[in-house]
């Protein structure tokens, strides 16, 4: 078999050969292992690096779900299967909202169990007809994975149900969660049997698939992915109960773009990654982002919709028309409340019983002219819960039913089976409210359902014998626990435990002016129909392609084993330093400028102990005895500490306080840079840090000579961020007219004079060693926060000026990867531990090649 790189099977399937004749694609260049890449050649035509997408292929979609949105039967004769489209299902629905040059293609399970000697066949059928591709799953392992880790862990957390008990939510099985990834595999090995990874997009959704994006990057790294969910993502204190929480967070930030339903859902999301991970988000013009090794993970947040044509296709059918007059006649004379849900245990639907029987204790004018018909849908998962909240729906029921009904009349009514589409919306008609009382749910798009049948069309108009300009009016009573809450401002919103409050928001939805119900519902429909399943698919397809646009733009390639592998992506002209060309260039130099930040570079951040090891003090001693050297410190700690910690180095120059006190060895003496700065803009700032140092569990305030610093590092993130911004303001306000500066940076808030920065110190070393008629050959400035970027910034500057020797080399270099003024970077402080032990031993060799350089002379 013959086929394009990556094997096209929907070309092969057709029976349409690939064309040879066109332009070969080339693979995008990728490295699997960490490493130095060099720059893109300016020649496109030759270079491997030219991956720019290719105009040739029609773009594809490729949507992967746990379902393809098929129906399958078997045909009478039991030797053949039969397919169509499942036409309720959001997946087909979604396809019309994509822009027309898209071709879409499904990968997911077939609702049926297929032998394993006609996969074969029905892959090829399904491939050909309706361009899915299925994913046979042996039945052991989709038991494990659906029902088991899928229905049984995540979907009872992600809904808030925390497994206290053998009996109460599934615990976690690790062997549940090998099916659960070894079910991903295979998906992806589906998904990767039909994707051109340069020019397809895919589409990941619901939690079934939430680990697949670490299989899909790992084969390619650059491959254009986005995943959305469709339940809710618990807050914090939920989903840091699972055992597994770090590898689906990883695997989550491996795509593109994220979406979720409400802003709730993002915003826990973000948080687990805040708390759990260390990655903050970034708000950029409208658009919230994680940086991720280099990569920007895109949140969408957008619920879905409902597909419009598709249910005014099914208002004007006869059928439609005949079961709302059967409907009609059958109520005559009552009102209808209406309820649709699965009989599953997060809908509410015993809540929504004790409150139907509420209302008819409290309100006996409803009896006899009010009924309730509850539909609940099939369950999709199955165990003990299930069969219990039936039993207990079925006896509530009854006993409603037993308590306030009389022959001609029963308050409620369970349709506890599937209903077809056109009589399900039949009953929307005729209701006058519809409850949805779920005590958590991802969207729900019943309301929606509801408010679009209220309007109608000409065609039940007509049944209705309402003339076209007949206002319509409709009533919502919604949980605030589900996703469309937020956006049905005119619906009453309620809390389903509260039985009472219930109780009475359907009285008050049942007695509200008719006016009022009609502005309401001309709201409601107004919104629901701008907002369908087209639009939520249109925009998420705009975003994703937003969010790979720079894909080809940068170099990437992957690190990391299994869950933890992750893509590191840069810029072009952003790399990693390399020793051996760092410890080439630094024996080259006569004239070398070392400058190095302290915490956070030779220092981790995390240490609690601050004082540098013998190792680093022996680097740095070793760097200073070298006479082509000047070495400074620059750091943001006071002089104090950094004396006593660098007491041993005599050589060593420090700049403390981000340059306001400098020293250029141990016996000279410190360098006021303003020595007539007015700090009385401390007897201000200090009161006001106190404040929120009291108020913030785990904030304290450094003083130093020169500045302030609040730091909030062991404060709870979410607070002490929140904290931060609130005290930054607070300072800018009250310190407005002070001539000092209050900036923000890595868990602190600094407030320091006025044209005090690390970058004036580089300015200042430079300028000197050119006075000195030593211009700078060699340059190393490496630090790791927003303060050391003034100094990338002057260094920059002075190359630009020429103010150092043309054929200086320079090496800016950050730690870790992130946007930077830096041209390179390293991952952490042992890498720069690394890198400046092969600069002293360089130094050392040096000596000793003197040294015996000098005794051979003497010797002869």
């Amino acid at each position: 078999m013959v086929s394009r790189s990556y094997s096209n099977l929907l070309d092969l399937a057709s029976g349409d050969m690939p064309n040879f004749g066109r332009t070969v694609r080339r693979l995008p260049r990728v490295m699997t292992v960490p490493g130095i890449i060099s720059e893109f050649d300016d020649d496109n035509a030759n270079s491997v690096a030219s991956d720019a997408p290719s105009s040739v292929c029609m773009q594809r979609m490729i949507i992967v779900a746990n379902q393809l949105p098929l129906r399958a039967c078997r045909k009478p004769d039991g030797t053949s299967w039969f397919f169509s489209w499942d036409e309720d299902s959001l997946l087909l629905q979604l396809k019309d909202g994509l822009s027309d040059d898209i071709e879409v293609v499904y990968v997911g399970c077939l609702k049926v169990e297929v032998d394993l000697s006609d996969q074969d066949d029905v892959a090829q059928i399904l491939l050909e007809n309706f361009k899915c591709v299925p994913t046979f799953l042996p039945s052991d392992l989709q038991s494990k994975f659906y029902h088991g880790f899928c229905k049984q862990q995540l979907w009872p957390l992600f809904h808030y149900m925390l497994p206290l008990s053998p009996d109460h939510g599934g615990r976690f099985d690790r062997s549940l969660w090998q099916a659960y990834v070894s079910a991903n595999k295979i998906f992806a090995d589906k998904v990767m049997e039909v994707i051109n990874p340069e020019d397809d997009f895919v589409w990941v959704n619901d939690y079934h698939l939430m680990v697949l994006p670490t299989f899909l990057r790992k084969r390619f790294n650059r491959v254009k992915l986005g995943f959305f969910l469709h339940s809710p993502f618990p807050s914090s204190e939920i989903y840091r109960t699972l055992p597994v929480r770090d590898e689906i967070l990883r695997a989550l930030l491996n795509a593109d773009l994220i979406g979720f339903h409400t802003f709730d859902y993002a915003r826990h999301f973000l948080s687990c990654c805040s708390r759990m991970l260390g990655i903050d988000y970034q708000s950029k013009r409208g658009y919230i982002g994680l940086d991720y090794y280099g990569r920007t993970v895109g949140i969408k947040i957008l619920p879905v919709g409902i597909h419009m044509g598709q249910l005014e296709t099914v208002l004007n059918l006869s059928d439609t028309a005949m079961r709302v007059g059967q409907l009609r006649e059958e109520f005559k004379g009552k009102k209808i409340l209406l309820g649709v849900d699965d009989m599953d245990i997060f809908k509410g639907i015993s809540l929504k019983l004790l409150a139907m029987e509420q209302l008819l204790r409290q309100h006996s004018e409803w009896r006899g002219k009010l009924v309730l018909v509850q539909i609940a849908n099939p369950a999709r998962g199955r165990g003990k819960d299930v069969q219990e909240i039936q039993n207990e729906t079925h006896l509530t029921t009854k006993r409603i039913n037993e308590t306030f009904g009389f022959p001609g009349y029963k308050p409620v009514i369970l349709l506890d089976k599937a209903v077809p589409l056109y009589e399900r919306y039949a009953f929307y008609v005729i209701a006058e409210c519809c409850v949805v009382n779920a005590v958590r749910d991802g969207m729900n798009l019943t309301p929606y359902e509801y408010v679009s049948c209220r309007q109608g069309c000409p065609k039940l108009d007509e049944a209705l014998g309402l003339s076209s300009d007949t206002p319509k009016k409709s009533m919502l009573v919604v949980s605030e626990f589900i996703g469309c809450s937020p956006s049905l401002s005119g619906a009453i919103r309620v809390n389903p435990w509260n039985i009472e409050a219930v109780a009475d928001a359907i009285n008050a939805a049942l007695t509200m002016p008719v006016a009022e119900q009609q502005l309401r519902h001309e709201k409601h429909y107004r919104y629901v129909s701008t907002h369908d399943v087209n639009y939520w698919a249109r925009s998420f397809e705009q975003d994703l392609a937003r969010a790979c646009g720079d894909h080809y733009k940068r170099r990437c390639w992957g690190i990391g084993f299994g869950l933890g592998f992750r893509v590191v992506s840069l810029g072009p002209n952003f790399r990693k330093l390399s020793i051996e060309h760092i410890v080439s260039a630094y024996k080259m130099g006569n004239s070398r400028a070392i400058l190095l930040d302290y915490d956070g570079t030779m220092m981790p951040q995390t240490s609690i102990n601050k004082t540098p090891s013998a190792d680093v003090i022996s680097v740095i001693n070793s760097l200073c005895n070298d006479s082509k050297n000047i070495v400074f410190i620059v750091s943001g700690r006071g002089r104090q500490p950094l004396s006593e910690w660098f007491s041993p180095c005599q050589k060593l120059g420090i700049a403390a306080e981000h340059g306001y006190f400098t020293r250029w060895s141990k016996d000279s003496e410190w360098e006021n840079t303003l020595p007539t700065a007015d700090f009385d803009w401390m007897k201000i700032a200090k009161p006001v840090m106190k404040l929120y140092t009291e108020t913030t569990d785990g904030s304290s305030i450094e003083e130093k000579d020169s500045a302030l610093v609040w730091h909030h590092q062991d404060a709870d993130p979410d607070f002490g961020s929140c904290q931060s911004k609130e005290l930054l303001d607070h300072l800018e306000s009250v310190l407005a007219n002070e001539p000092v500066e209050v900036k923000s940076g890595q868990h602190i808030v600094e407030v320091k004079p006025q044209g005090i920065s690390k970058g004036l110190v580089a300015e200042r070393l430079l300028s000197k060693m050119v006075e000195r008629g030593k211009p700078p050959d060699f340059v190393m400035c490496i630090g790791d926060d927003r303060s050391d970027e003034d100094m990338f910034e002057s260094i920059a500057s002075a190359m630009a000026k020429q103010s150092m020797s043309s054929k200086a080399e320079v090496f800016a270099c950050t730690v870790g990867q992130k946007p930077s003024k830096a041209k390179y970077y390293l991952d952490d402080t042992v890498e720069v531990m690394k890198m400046l032990k092969g600069l002293a031993m360089a130094s050392d060799q040096a000596a000793k090649n003197l040294s015996n350089h000098v005794a051979f002379e003497s010797s002869i």
